[in-house]
C-alpha cells in the first residue's frame, strides 16, 4: 500500500510510519521537517498545514491507499486535507481523542455517549489541547464531522485515550516508571481503586496500519482494557522499581490543599484524575479490542519507557510530576 501520513515525526504519527514500513508498505509523510525526523525508508515532503493550499501544493495529483491524520487541533488542516485528497484516497483515519465526550464523570460508556458541540472556530497555530480541554475536544468533535461527511465508508475515526511508550513527549506516564527506579519512598495517590486506561503507542501504531490494510470504518474509543491506577502503579513497580521501593499514599484531599495538581503538569501527581473525570479512564474498549487493538504486557512497555526515560536524563526538568524536593516536602508533611 500507498500510506499519506500527515505528520510522521513525532510520537503517534512516527510510529505509525514505522509500523507501515516494517508492514512493507511504501510511506510518504507530510511535515514541517522541524519536530523531528522521519523514519529510515520514509519519504519526507516538507508543508506547512498552516498555510492554505500548502498541502494540495505538497501531494500535487499523488494518489494514496491509505491517509493517517493526527491533526491535534485545528479544523482547518483538516478540512484542507480533505479537499487535497478525499477523491484520491481508498482508506482515511483520523485520529481523534476521548476528550469529544461531554460527560467526562460517568464510568463505562462507548462511542454513543454525548459529544460536546462541535467547535467550528479557529484555534490559532499556537494552540495547545492544555489551554482548554473542551475547546480541544470540541475542535475534534468538528473534524470527525469533516472526515466523516467527506468519507463515508472509508472514514476510521479512533477517539484516542492515553498514549505512552517511547517517545512520549508530555512526562506523564514516564514519570513513574523513572520515580520507581530511583527507589526510597515514593508518594502514590491514596486513589488506587481509579479507573484507569492507556495504550502503548506502539499497539494503537499497529491497529492503525492494520486498520488501513483490512479498510476498517467506524469509530472507536482506542484504549485498552479498563483498570485501576493501583494495578498499572504496581505492575510497573514489579518491572522497573528497585529493590527498597516503598510506596506511600496520601490521601486526595490532603494532595490538593498541597498545591498539587492531578493528571499533569508541574507539581503534579501524574495520572490521578478526580472522581469528576473518570469518564475519561474508563471508557467501554471491547469494541476496539474486537476490532484488532491488540494490547502489549505493561512490563514491556514500563521497561521500555523506563530506557527511554534513562536516554533522556532522569533528573531533568520534566513537564509533568514532582521533583525531589517536593516529593521529599510532601512526604516530610504527610508520610
Amino acid at each position: 500500500m500507498r500510506i499519506l501520513i500527515l505528520g510522521g515525526t513525532v510520537f503517534l504519527s512516527r510510529a505509525v510510519a514505522v509500523q507501515a514500513l516494517a508492514s512493507g508498505h511504501q510511506v510518504c509523510c507530510v511535515a514541517r521537517g522541524v519536530s523531528g525526523q522521519v523514519p529510515d525508508g520514509a519519504r519526507l515532503v516538507v508543508a506547512d498545514r498552516n498555510q492554505p493550499g500548502e498541502l494540495a501544493r505538497a501531494v500535487s495529483s499523488e494518489s494514496f491507499d491509505a491517509v493517517v491524520d493526527v491533526a491535534t487541533m485545528s479544523l482547518l488542516w483538516v478540512r484542507d486535507a480533505l479537499a487535497a485528497l478525499a477523491d484520491r484516497v481508498g482508506h482515511w483515519t483520523f485520529v481523534s481523542s476521548i476528550n469529544v465526550y461531554a460527560d467526562k464523570a460517568t464510568a463505562g460508556q462507548g462511542t454513543d455517549a454525548p459529544l460536546l458541540a462541535p467547535h467550528l472556530g479557529s484555534t490559532g497555530a499556537d494552540a495547545s489541547p492544555d489551554d482548554d480541554p473542551d475547546v480541544y475536544g470540541a475542535t475534534k468533535v468538528a473534524s470527525e464531522y469533516a472526515v466523516r461527511e467527506a468519507m463515508g465508508e472509508r472514514a476510521l475515526v479512533i477517539r484516542a485515550g492515553l498514549l505512552v511508550g517511547p517517545g512520549d513527549p508530555h512526562d506523564r506516564f514516564g514519570y513513574w516508571p523513572a520515580r520507581f527506579a530511583r527507589g526510597g519512598r515514593a508518594l502514590v495517590p491514596d486513589a488506587l481503586d481509579q479507573p484507569f486506561q492507556y495504550v502503548d503507542v506502539r499497539d494503537m501504531a499497529s491497529w492503525v496500519v492494520s486498520a488501513a490494510q483490512r479498510g476498517l470504518a467506524g469509530v472507536f474509543d482506542g484504549s485498552g482494557p479498563r483498570g485501576t491506577l493501583g494495578g498499572v502503579l504496581d505492575a510497573v513497580a514489579s518491572a522497573v522499581g528497585a529493590a527498597d521501593l516503598t510506596l506511600v499514599p496520601v490521601s486526595p484531599s490532603a494532595l490538593l490543599e498541597a498545591g498539587v495538581s492531578p493528571w499533569a503538569g508541574p507539581r503534579s501527581v501524574p495520572l490521578w484524575v478526580p472522581s469528576t473525570h473518570v469518564g475519561f479512564t474508563d471508557r467501554d474498549t471491547s469494541p476496539a479490542l474486537r476490532a484488532g487493538l491488540a494490547v502489549r504486557a505493561l512490563a514491556e512497555t514500563a521497561a521500555d519507557v523506563l530506557a527511554y526515560e534513562r536516554s533522556l536524563g532522569l533528573d531533568r526538568p520534566r513537564l509533568a510530576g514532582l521533583t525531589a524536593a517536593e516529593e521529599n516536602e510532601l512526604l516530610a508533611r504527610f508520610g
